[in-house]
């Protein structure tokens, strides 16, 4: 064994040294990284991680739920670690609403992730971090092109431009479901629900419907799948800056999917430029551009958006309106076919106030209880958004007593309100009726406020209540007409699949039966 001569009398071997240097680097860097946790944050209680990784074992495949059950040891303001990064996660409906709502400005901030940089090439204003300032003006400007379509009427009837989109998807899905039944014995509907979405998307934003074998729709179809399918295993690198300068196919896959969807967006946008007329606003897009052209539309004296800028929004908008939605219609129909007696009650309802010879409208809504009150159900009992995107405090403050200190990982865990037992009865059991009035003639909106899924405060979702009128008129369009079953003795898998979005497993058994 080889040696040194250490002193005059000493000999240390090569191995010992080598252990030694290790043991020394490792706690070093154990003291580095301890040294890292503001002071504050050392009061906050939650699980003892391991050296060097964290709380990353703890979470296991579904985070949402690991979380949920630490908060009952830890509280609703607990810490935890991913790698060197602290975390703190916030449960709790009265604490979430409290630093989203009372202190949103000191939560609004985002978290500086390696990923969210390849996102719309970092112009996103949700992802994007920006200047308060600067995702501000992004966001009004994105508010107020979502709104100018909203309530533009088509110039063929006194209909919402959304509204007239969103019902022609809703009645050619319905011809393409009776399509497949007299083709095969049964089907798997996801696939046919992400075109309908994408093609009320590409209507949004701009002005255009493509066939359902167009190669450029499923080209967004795939990209999305596929960024869905990365982006849910999460980024290694967020929380282990190192991994940023080591080779991870994950990360070049991801990379690539942005960087595909961001071109095709590009050259739609580089369209709308060629043929824009800002007496003739088409879409989303061009109504952008025509924010970016007005003059009063600044920030401190240049122009609010730039070309790329545009591509960010459009990029955003885009991906947040087509993956919600899908995932949402497809969880109706799980329920659909899982709870027979619901969608019979529905159908009774839609009958009842709409009849059969008219298709439903927005305008419908308020007469529809129950139908709100199944989509309302949906949202809470699936939980497929399980957490916000993460925020970061955007200077020193004070929570529910715990001081966290500027610049931390904020986790919001939306799935843990919409299962605590202190909101709801049994919030296992799926039970649309709990939203109803006591009367059983409205809706209880007081309930409804509780249901978290798009976020509150500022960095709420701008598209929520567009969401949710596509998926009601998808909804009651399809359950107007069809009824919605599984063949034979099939039976549904209701476990989801831990996302961004989680879905559950795709199902090819699904049966559909014209109503009339």
């Amino acid at each position: 064994m080889k040696s040194v001569l250490i002193g005059s009398k000493n000999m240390v071997s090569v191995p010992e040294i080598l252990i030694g240097t290790t043991v020394f680097c490792l706690l070093l860097l154990l003291f580095r990284i301890r040294q890292r946790i503001p002071p504050g944050l050392r009061k906050l209680r939650g699980p003892r991680g391991y050296p060097l990784i964290g709380n990353i074992l703890d979470l296991g495949k579904n985070p949402h739920l690991s979380l949920t059950q630490m908060s009952q040891k830890y509280g609703d303001v607990m810490l935890i670690h991913l790698g060197a990064k602290p975390v703190v996660v916030l449960s709790g409906l009265e604490t979430i609403k409290q630093a989203l709502v009372k202190q949103g400005s000191d939560f609004s901030g985002r978290p500086d992730l390696h990923s969210f940089k390849f996102i719309g090439d970092g112009q996103t204003f949700t992802f994007g971090r920006n200047s308060e300032e600067s995702w501000r003006t992004r966001r009004k400007l994105a508010q107020n092109a979502l709104r100018t379509f909203a309530t533009s009427t088509s110039p063929n009837s006194s209909t919402c431009l959304l509204e007239e989109h969103v019902s022609k998807e809703a009645e050619y899905l319905v011809m393409k479901f009776q399509d497949l039944m007299r083709e095969k014995e049964s089907f798997e509907p996801f696939q046919y629900i992400v075109i309908s979405v994408v093609n009320v998307i590409c209507a949004m934003c701009f002005g255009k419907r493509y066939n359902h074998e167009d190669q450029e729709l499923l080209k967004i179809v795939d990209i999305n799948n596929d960024f869905g399918l990365v982006a849910s295993s999460g980024n290694p690198a967020d929380f282990f800056p190192i991994l940023q300068y080591l080779p991870s196919r994950s990360m070049e896959v991801f990379k690539d999917l942005n960087r595909r969807f961001n071109m095709l967006v590009k050259k739609l946008v580089k369209e709308h430029y060629e043929g824009f007329d800002k007496d003739n606003i088409r879409d989303i897009t061009d109504s952008l551009i025509s924010f970016c052209q007005d003059k009063k539309m600044n920030l401190n004296g240049n122009n609010a958006l730039k070309d790329q800028n545009i591509v960010g929004i459009v990029n955003e908008l885009f991906g947040a309106g087509f993956d919600t939605v899908t995932t949402a219609l497809s969880w109706c129909l799980l329920y659909l076919v899982t709870y027979p007696e619901t969608q019979r009650r529905i159908q009774e309802e839609l009958d009842q106030i709409i009849g059969r010879e008219r298709t439903p409208k927005q305008s419908d809504r308020a007469m529809l209880p129950y139908s709100e009150a199944f989509i309302y159900e949906m949202f809470r009992h699936s939980s497929f958004i399980p957490f916000t995107i993460p925020h970061c405090t955007t200077r020193d403050t004070v929570l529910n007593g715990f001081y966290i200190p500027r610049d931390v990982c904020v986790f919001v865990n939306l799935w843990q309100v919409n299962h605590d037992p202190k909101l709801w009865n049994d919030p296992s059991v799926f039970n649309p009726e709990r939203f109803l009035a006591t009367d059983g003639t409205g809706i209880n909106r007081a309930e409804c406020e509780k249901v978290m899924v798009f976020g509150l405060g500022k960095r709420q979702c701008i598209g929520h209540n567009i969401a949710k009128w596509e998926v009601f008129l998808f909804l009651t369009t399809l359950v107007q007409k069809l009824e919605f079953t599984l063949s034979g003795t099939e039976t549904m898998d209701p476990t989801p699949e831990y996302g961004l979005t989680m879905k559950y497993k795709k199902c090819e058994h699904f049966r559909v039966k014209s109503r009339f």
